[in-house]
């Protein structure tokens, strides 16, 4: 049964599509990661290293939901078995069944907010041949400067990912912070790409973080000046990482790739 935790009226649902070794060295995925960082990570988190030193990280989406009201999708995953993600990714993911085990049917999800378009997060946006949105309620939403982005990202995404989304009337494009639901916002983060975006849940005093790839490792809750290879704007991400976090002051973080999905904060 997937994990979740509850504020007030509201749950969070991780749901794991997959996991397995990442497929670059963390020290070449954080170049500036000192021996120190790693020994205080890996004491937090030792879930996130193998026997041999590899990073092994999960795929996780978020699903939101009050009562048993709509759900919102915190990221699609690494997809099916034939999705983008495919060339580095443990495809074929497992989103339907983890869906299915929380109760939830996609038709039951009216928005799935994409945090940003690497391949990791999209998979099962869209499925198909040709490709259609597979939660068929549901609004997709993506920060403007994402979309804009896009085909600098993966030049495969306007055909494969923009175009089907607007063709079925499916794609939200949103410009900076936006209220979703009663205590659910969107937060514009941008830096690991143009327009990557995360979710803030609000519920009296405790505030819920889905980070997206705001941060993808413990090593940056150690040290959140630590930039990761592969952010498209360095100096940005770490002035996003380091402002979300103090400005937001999360009480609890939901992460797509950290050895466990909710991790308390500070």
């Amino acid at each position: 049964m997937p994990l979740s935790r509850t504020l007030g009226s509201i749950t969070i649902t991780a749901l794991t599509d997959g996991e397995g070794a990442f497929f670059q060295p963390r020290d070449e995925a954080f170049p500036h990661a000192t021996a120190a960082h790693w020994a205080e990570a890996d004491r937090r988190d030792p879930g996130s290293v193998t026997t041999d030193g590899q990073w092994w990280l999960p795929f996780r989406s978020f699903a939101i939901r009050s009562g048993d009201g709509p759900v919102t999708l915190v990221d699609a995953g690494i997809g099916p078995t034939d999705a983008p993600a495919a060339s580095w990714a443990p495809v074929p993911g497992r989103l339907p069944a983890e869906l299915a085990a929380a109760g939830i049917d996609p038709t039951d999800v009216d928005t799935v907010v994409l945090t940003h378009l690497h391949t990791d997060h999209i998979g099962w946006a869209v499925t198909g041949t040709p490709g259609r949105p597979y939660f068929p309620n549901a609004s997709y939403l993506l920060q403007r400067a994402e979309v804009d982005a896009a085909e600098s990202l993966n030049p495969e995404l306007p055909a494969g990912l923009i175009a089907p989304l607007r063709a079925a009337g499916q794609l939200r494009v949103v410009d900076g912070d936006t209220d979703l639901t009663p205590g659910v916002r969107l937060l514009s983060t941008p830096g690991h790409t143009p327009g990557h975006q995360s979710v803030l849940v609000t519920v009296a005093d405790e505030r819920l973080l889905v980070t997206g790839d705001l941060l993808v490792h413990t090593v940056q809750l150690v040290d959140p000046t630590l930039a990761y290879v592969h952010e498209e704007d360095p100096d940005e991400a770490r002035r996003s990482r380091e402002t979300t976090l103090t400005t937001a002051n999360p009480t609890l973080l939901a992460t797509p790739h950290l050895g466990t999905p909710f991790t308390p904060h500070p």
